[in-house]
């Protein structure tokens, strides 16, 4: 399915981030776990961070504490696990913490299906479970729809995401929308105009959230739509390097303030 939406105009000075990583910012990795930020990436992510007051927030389906090891030493504001941790600006955590235990027999059950087959692997966050299969595309079909089947005793409380060669079982009630939503109640992303962007169908929930705010959701790849499109990572890098150079022309240009006299 090619994706016909164009290009996103550059955002005003007055926006807020929230970046999708994996398959927005990154490319996809073999391992989830072998992915790390370039320091070049890092460097731009917190000029254009620091150029909005701090109103950037990487919005992820992982952990806070892996998106942290992935961006070390930036710390930026985050939303984990498609939104069931968040950390504000300020570093507050919120959200449930540790190993959820409603979903202990959907581990084992994982376990089991991952075992006899080759180059699946459960990906534990804790309060989700994220089967993958990229290296192992044949068993996609299979995967799926075992993931249905074991989570379909936990009944509407939980709920089954589709992604990019994994699919996850997690909490129906945080998504990356929730996430943006709570961020946009607070400093420094009140009263700014949000854009979104991401690459998966994980991302949807996040898209919806900004455009009720009359903000700008950005696809990247063809796996979903939203208002405007980027063909790749890279892409998305080169957009974001424009945006923080007229970031920078912008304060350039801005009067210098005296100091009041007194």
């Amino acid at each position: 399915m090619k994706n016909l939406h164009p290009m996103p105009p550059l955002p005003a000075s007055d926006a807020c981030l929230f970046l999708d990583v994996d398959g927005t910012l990154l490319e996809f990795s073999p391992t989830p776990a072998s992915v790390r930020a370039d320091r070049a990436l890092q460097e731009l992510l917190s000029a254009i961070a620091a150029d909005l007051d701090g109103a950037l927030a990487l919005v992820s389906g992982r952990s806070i504490a892996m998106l942290d090891v992935i961006f070390a030493p930036w710390r930026p504001a985050a939303a984990g696990l498609h939104g069931i941790e968040r950390r504000s600006a300020t570093g507050e955590l919120h959200g449930e913490r540790g190993p959820d235990r409603r979903l202990d027999a959907a581990r084992e059950a994982l376990h089991a299906f991952t075992a006899g087959r080759p180059r699946t692997f459960l990906e534990d966050k804790g309060r989700a479970l994220a089967l993958h299969f990229n290296g192992a595309p044949q068993f996609e079909r299979e995967a799926r729809a075992a993931m249905r089947l074991i989570a379909a005793p936990l009944g509407a409380h939980y709920h089954v995401l589709d992604g990019h060669m994994v699919v996850e079982l997690k909490p129906s009630l945080q998504t990356k929308g929730t996430a943006i939503r709570e961020f946009l109640r607070e400093a420094p992303f009140a009263n700014r105009r949000p854009v979104y962007v991401g690459d998966d169908l994980t991302d949807r929930d996040g898209f919806v959230a900004v455009e009720a705010y009359e903000g700008m959701s950005v696809a990247v790849g063809n796996r979903v739509r939203a208002q405007y499109h980027c063909e790749n990572p890279q892409v998305v890098r080169a957009w974001l390097e424009r945006f923080a150079a007229t970031l920078n022309s912008r304060a350039a240009a801005s009067p210098a303030r005296c100091p009041e006299s007194k």
